[in-house]
């Protein structure tokens, strides 16, 4: 199983206040299914920005990709960006885009032509349910789907990983499975997906997948998987169960 996300000894301070991460050390594995838990400002927010490099570490060393980012030159980050997805709670839609514009939006950055992105962009839009509705501006549609505007945004550029910042926080519990059901299609296809949640039930929705609950801006791993993959006949989740 090959790591993707190495942390070590990870420290996170805005300004001169105190850490708000302390000691972070664990590895996420290539295709896996992670959970982030745990109670309001433990760091799950600051935990998510270092994975998607929109914050640097105060200290410790973070490997992506096989590579340290914490010496790693500005000019490369653009390229690790873009295979990281980031789906926010708030969505983040641009307001006067639509649906398939907004879609359209990482592809167009990244330098690819009109005439290329329409067949990407509708197949994507298909796939979360929205093929009737890519010319309805985000003010027209509902929680649930600006969310799966904001997933499909996420992942028009087939991330190597998702990252998810309480995803399902803005919607009704049925749509917050079928959101679910989303990220499991991508992982099933090969994306590391972490999805921060404090949804108990929802997390029981994923059997595969492996819990990290941050307390205080520390890290409690309660299988060990986190720094030891272990063997695919024996996983077992954070609720006992085998996966």
């Amino acid at each position: 199983m090959d790591s993707i996300v190495q942390f070590e000894n990870v420290g996170l301070r805005y300004g001169t206040g105190p850490e708000a991460l302390s000691d972070l050390s664990f590895t996420l594995f290539s295709g896996q299914f992670y959970f982030l838990t745990g109670p309001s400002g433990a760091g799950k927010s600051s935990l998510l920005k270092l994975l998607y490099l929109a914050q640097r570490p105060s200290r410790g060393m973070i490997r992506l990709f096989d590579s340290d980012l914490v010496t790693l030159s500005r000019d490369r980050l653009p390229g690790f960006r873009r295979r990281i997805g980031v789906v926010f709670q708030d969505f983040r839609l641009v307001p006067h885009l639509s649906a398939f514009d907004n879609i359209a939006l990482p592809l167009r950055i990244a330098g690819m032509r009109d005439a290329d992105l329409a067949t990407p962009v509708r197949e994507i839009l298909d796939w979360v349910g929205l093929s009737a509705r890519g010319d309805a501006l985000p003010a027209t549609l509902s929680g649930g789907e600006q969310q799966r505007v904001a997933i499909a945004r996420a992942v028009i550029t087939r991330p190597d990983i998702l990252v998810a910042d309480e995803p399902t926080g803005n919607v009704d519990p049925d749509m917050a499975v079928k959101l679910l059901r989303l990220f499991e299609a991508l992982n099933r296809m090969g994306t590391t997906i972490i999805v921060a949640t404090h949804d108990i039930h929802l997390m029981t929705r994923i059997k595969r997948g492996q819990m990290m609950r941050l307390e205080g801006g520390r890290l409690f791993d309660p299988t060990g998987a986190l720094r030891y993959p272990p063997k695919p006949s024996d996983l077992r989740g954070w609720d006992g169960e085998s996966r």
